[in-house]
């Protein structure tokens, strides 16, 4: 007996993998976050399939339900926005199913750091500039731990994706600006990637608060930060060792310069 939990993605129903949507059409019950979740996706599961929205739900409720249903002999799916291993609050679930002799089964999803990177086409590792993605929240009403705290995190001066954080920006600007970075670091606003009336606001660190306010984005939204997300990063002569005619690896011998 186990759940299925899959990644649907950031939004746009075609962006879940086909695993996840072959699991999607089979379930014979289905709950999903729908506060997020793109309701496109869930018409996509077979008409007899007993479908439940999730966001009213605490979770042991959630959890007795699905355990029920598996139980009664059920496939039962669960679908999580984006990829469930980022911020997918799935760990707790899979404590109480354990407890309840239930096993799981993860389908990953694209996440909407990706699908934000791909909407702004940034590459978010680019060679001779950073290498590196943090992946984090500015502190809210939830805590982060003490080591993680933002403006020691920025302190390594590489990209950053700043998931639920749209309205903690001028925390998010103090923090960087301690540790640092420059007024004029470049940062990219993705509102509801992959979405239909998805938004995309290009900014600095001096203006991302009030260039946010106009634009109304309070939720939904993810901020990338740093130098990889520099409109003329074009202009610069940042390249990789992978297509350097005179670099040598595995599958080409290179050739003198």
């Amino acid at each position: 007996m186990k759940l299925y939990i899959i990644g649907a993605g950031p939004g746009d129903p075609d962006l879940i993998t086909v695993k996840g949507l072959q699991h999607l059409q089979e379930a014979d019950v289905v709950l999903y976050a729908d506060s997020l979740v793109n309701e496109e996706l869930i018409a996509k599961v077979k008409p007899s399939a007993e479908v439940m929205k999730t966001a009213g739900m605490h979770l042991e409720e959630m959890v007795d339900i699905m355990v029920s249903r598996i139980q009664q002999g059920k496939k039962v799916v669960r679908v999580h926005t984006g990829d469930p291993a980022v911020y997918g609050a799935i760990m707790e679930q899979m404590v109480l199913l354990k407890k309840k002799g239930i096993g799981v089964e993860i389908v990953p999803g694209v996440s909407s750091v990706f699908a934000a990177a791909a909407a702004a086409q940034a590459e978010l590792t680019i060679p001779d500039l950073t290498q590196t993605v943090i992946l984090t929240r500015a502190e809210g009403r939830t805590p982060v731990p003490e080591r993680e705290k933002l403006a020691d995190l920025a302190k390594h001066h590489c990209t950053i994706a700043l998931y639920l954080s749209a309205t903690l920006t001028k925390k998010l600007v103090k923090e960087l600006t301690e540790a640092g970075w420059s007024k004029d670091t470049p940062v990219a606003v993705v509102y509801k990637a992959s979405w239909p009336d998805e938004k995309i606001v290009r900014t600095t660190l001096e203006r991302l608060d009030e260039d946010m306010r106009v634009n109304g984005i309070r939720k939904q939204a993810m901020i990338l930060a740093g130098w990889a997300l520099d409109e003329n990063i074009h202009d610069h002569n940042y390249r990789s060792k992978l297509y350097d005619k005179t670099f040598t690896h595995g599958f080409r011998r290179g050739v003198e310069a």
